[in-house]
This record gives structure tokens, sequence and C-alpha cells, in this order.
């Protein structure tokens, strides 16, 4: 962010060393962030093949399909704060190494999964090591660049993102179409070697030199609470039913530990985090759009791979491949965002990123099963622009607010937001898609056995595996019909999201600071005085 006018220039608080190599350690660092984002990219256009029966997949349900994305989310959100305050204290090179190695154990075990249950068990355990991960990566960045570098390396770190979108598809449908499924998986393992090879050589270690006393209760609660939200939240998708006695119970009681944690740390002498920051609006708002970004763009991005695949019949490599403009796009303008945020402000600049979003999203509803490629690819390009020009600027705001030994509970907190949702967004949203689907499709069943009713209306991959038992004569009006369901389903879904996005820019919109160049900053940031770290190979 740019430095007010008249005010002195901040001394330089990163040792020489560590200074000259700070853009390779950010390579390594995106390096690192790409495993994370590789992998779920890759999961998106596979999940039609796994849910094929064997030996293509491994006859995965659609509920079972969700559970092998959301056991990843559940860990994942259920430990990201911890995972955060956890490298502040013991170092955040030595959690970043843990969290690779994990996520490279879990990625081979997944890959030689026999059963649905197996798969969601060991993405269970990926989520675990990149948990610890996604916080250190950029943790670590904010302790190896200066303050006024911070915003075009976080946009850097950003367009990673991107690049892990873009090469997670085409590399997915690659491997899809020349090896077995679990090829997705075991993909990451050499990628987890490289990087730990990388971090030993260039990543220096970093900690608060002062972490003070543990508050395990506060640790506590915020694990329990995330996680019987995450959980409320995704069995509420996968139930399509939010008054579930199972579902509320989660939810209510994610919230009341949620709300003992926030008391608990507003009395505590020494907090895991310092709840105060939420007061500033700048800095809620700035979760806030994180939140809600994802929430939107999640639930779309679940069910595009079915409208591209099952709908449009494109191959999981072709679907990849469509999918590079919205990549593109924040590849290309991520690392520029700063510019645009120093010209016009980061209220303005987040606002009209949300609208572009909201806009995207908006488009699916006039998708069809004709709708020109160029057209999809225009909505992907429009969508990743938005995109990079949210996430950048929001970062800064929330990692700027806190300081500099505190980075781990700050990317924690960018995280879990982040991650909860998108969690919210897939099961909100994919349950708004599944009954909408199954409302239309009911009354197309009728020459369906009355024993298999049920299922075939369970998602339109159901209704096309019981449609191809049928023959090709008697399933092709089932066919079409699951067809034209999925699309007024799909219609209904991308305005929700859309009207999310919208909500999205209207927060921004009021309460991310302007163009002033003092409020750039998050709350307190041009005051946070220099802290010695802890900062060593």
């Amino acid at each position: 962010m740019p430095i007010p006018s008249g005010a002195p220039a901040a001394a330089p608080r990163v040792p020489e060393a560590i200074h000259r190599r700070r853009w390779w350690i950010l390579a390594v660092l995106m390096f690192s962030l790409l495993i994370v984002v590789l992998d779920n990219s890759i999961l998106n256009v596979a999940v039609k093949t796994i849910a094929s029966p064997a030996p293509t997949g491994i006859g995965a349900t659609q509920s079972e399909l969700e559970w092998a994305i959301n056991s990843y989310t559940l860990v994942f959100a259920g430990l990201l704060f911890t995972a955060g305050l956890l490298g502040d204290r013991i170092g955040r090179k030595k959690v970043l190494l843990a969290g690779i190695l994990v996520f490279g154990v879990g990625s081979a075990l997944a890959a030689f999964s026999t059963s649905p249950g197996e798969l969601i068990t060991w993405r269970a355990l990926m989520g675990f090591g990149a948990a610890f991960v996604m916080p250190a990566t950029l943790a670590v960045l904010m302790n190896v660049f200066e303050r006024d570098e911070q915003p075009k390396a976080i946009g850097i770190w950003a367009g990673s993102v991107g690049l892990g979108i873009a090469i997670g598809p085409i590399t997915g449908g690659l491997l899809l179409e020349h090896f077995w499924w679990g090829s997705i998986f075991l993909v990451n393992v050499p990628v987890v070697v490289i990087a730990l090879v990388a971090m030993v050589i260039l990543v220096p270690d970093s900690r608060d030199p002062k972490p003070g006393k543990v508050d395990p209760v506060g640790v506590a609660l915020s694990i329990v609470g995330l996680v019987l939200l995450v959980y409320g939240i995704i069995r509420g998708g996968e139930l399509a039913d939010f008054t579930d006695t199972t579902v509320l119970v989660a939810i209510v009681g994610g919230l009341l530990v949620l709300a003992g944690f926030v008391w608990h740390e507003k009395r505590s002498s020494h907090p895991a985090i310092d709840i105060t920051y939420f007061r500033e609006p700048a800095f809620a708002a700035a979760v806030a759009a994180i939140a809600l970004v994802f929430f939107a763009l999640m639930g779309v991005t679940f069910f595009s791979a079915f409208y591209l695949q099952s709908v449009r019949g494109y191959t999981a490599l072709e679907s990849g491949l469509l999918i590079v403009p919205l990549a593109a796009a924040q590849m290309i303008f991520a690392p520029r965002a700063r510019l645009v945020v120093d010209r016009f402000g980061a209220r303005a600049v987040c606002t009209a990123g949300m609208l572009l979003v909201a806009a995207g999203l908006a488009s699916f509803a006039l998708f069809d099963a004709g709708t020109p490629v160029w057209v999809m690819c225009l909505v992907f390009f429009v969508q990743g622009t938005g995109m990079a020009h949210i996430m950048p600027p929001v970062t800064v705001a929330v990692m700027q607010a806190l300081p500099r030994e505190k980075a781990g509970s700050g990317s924690a907190i960018n995280n879990t937001f982040r991650q909860v949702g998108g969690a919210l967004g897939i099961a909100v949203l994919g349950s708004v898609l599944s009954t909408v689907y199954r409302g239309d499709i009911e009354g197309h069943l009728g020459a369906v056995p009355a024993g298999a009713r049920d299922v075939a209306g369970e998602s339109i991959e159901a209704t096309l595996g019981v449609a191809e038992k049928l023959g090709p004569v008697a399933g092709k009006p089932l066919v079409a019909a699951a067809n034209d369901a999925f699309i007024g389903a799909m219609h209904v879904t991308a305005l929700g999201s859309a009207a999310v996005a919208l909500i999205g820019a209207v927060v921004v919109g009021l309460f991310l600071p302007g163009r002033t160049p003092a409020a750039t900053g998050a709350p307190g940031a041009a005051e946070a005085p220099p802290v010695k770290e802890k900062l060593h190979r």
C-alpha cells in the first residue's frame, strides 16, 4: 500500500540475506500452494469418472462424491486457525514442511482407494496436511517482504491460484484419458518431493518471538466450533434439508461454541486472536468479502463440471480446457490488482470485482444445451477477472491488519472464512440444485421401474445411468428430460449465486476504505510498531 506523503520511510525489517532471495522464496511458496489448489481443481473434472462403476471408477454416488470433497473441507476448515497459531508459535517452515509431507502421504493413499469410504478417509488426511500448508505460505510471505512490496507479492501469490485452476483440469483430463482415476492423486507425490527439497534449501523459518502463554481453551473451542458448523452445513446440503434435527443440532451447536470462543477470547489475558480487529469495518468487510465470493463461486464450480460433461458431453480434458479463461484472467490481473487499487481505491476495485463475479454467475442462467463455446469462455474470463480484483486487495487488508509476528493467525482467518464460505456455497447451492432437479425430473420417471425411481431422481448422473440401462430407444426421452431438468435447476442455482455476490458487492462498497492512501491499509497497519521477528534459515 502507498505510504502517506510526509511519513518517514519504514526501516527495513527483513534481514538482507533473506531479502535478496525473497522472489525465489515466493516461487517456492507458490509451488507449495499450487499443490493444494491443483488437487481440488483436478478432482472437479474427475467426479464423473469416479462415479462410474469399477474398473473405470469406484461407483461413488453423488452423496459420496460430495463427501470426498467435503471430508477434505471439513478437516481443512476445522484446523486452519489452529495451524496458523501453531506456525506462529513453533515456526512456519516446520509447519509447512510437516503439512506438505502429510498431504503427499494422503495423496498416495487416496490414489489406491478401492471404495468411496477409503477415498473419503484419505481425502480427510489430505485436508489435515493442507490445513498446515495454506496459512504457512502466506505467513512466510508476510515475513520475507517489506510492507511496501507485500501487495505485489500477495497479488502474485493469488495469481498462483489461477495457475492451479488452469493446470489442474487440464492435467486431470490428460491423466484420465491415459491412466486410471487414481493417477489424479498420485501426480501430487513427485510435486510434494520437489517442494520439500526446495523449501529446505530456500525458505527461512520465522515465528512469533514472544508467543506468550498457550490458550488451549480457545484453540479447542475454535476446532470444535468450526468442525460442528462445517459438518452441519455439509450435512444439510447432503440431505437437501436444513431443518433436519442432525443438521440443526450441528449448526446451532457450532455457532454456540464459536460464540463461546469469542466470549473467551475477549476476556482472556492471552487470547489466541484479538477479537477487537473485527470491530474495524474495513477488516470485517474484507473477511466477509472472502466468505461471500467463495460461497457464490464454489457452488457454481461444483455443478459446472456436470453441466460440461453430463449435459454437453465434453470429456474431462475438454472441460478442463474450458476453465482456462477463468484461470488466465486471474494470472493476468491478480499480480496487477495493486496498481488499480492505488489508483481507484480498494472499495471501488473490489465492488467492481464483485459485480463482475455476479454478472458471470448470472450468465449461467442463460446457458442451455447449445450455448456456443466462445460464450462460455467469455463468461469464465469475466469471472476470473472479477476474482483477480477481489482476492488480492482483501487479503492485503486482512494480513496488514495484524502485526507481522501474528501473520499465521491472519492467514488462518483469511483461509478459514474462505473455506467456510466455500463449504456453505457447495452445501446450500448444491441442495438447491438437487431439490429443483428432483422436482423437475420426477414427472418423467414413469418408464423407470418403481424400485429404481428414487435412485434415478437423485442426480443427473443417476438418471443418465438408469436411462442407459433402459436402452437407446426407451432411454432417449429420459436423457432429454434429465438434461432439461438439470439446466432448469442450474439456472435457479446460478441466480442464487449471483444474488450472494451482489450482497458481497454491497458489503465491500459500504465498508472497505476508499482511495485515501492512509486508509488503504487495514486498521492499525500504519501504526503497527516494528517487531523484531525471529527469522532464520
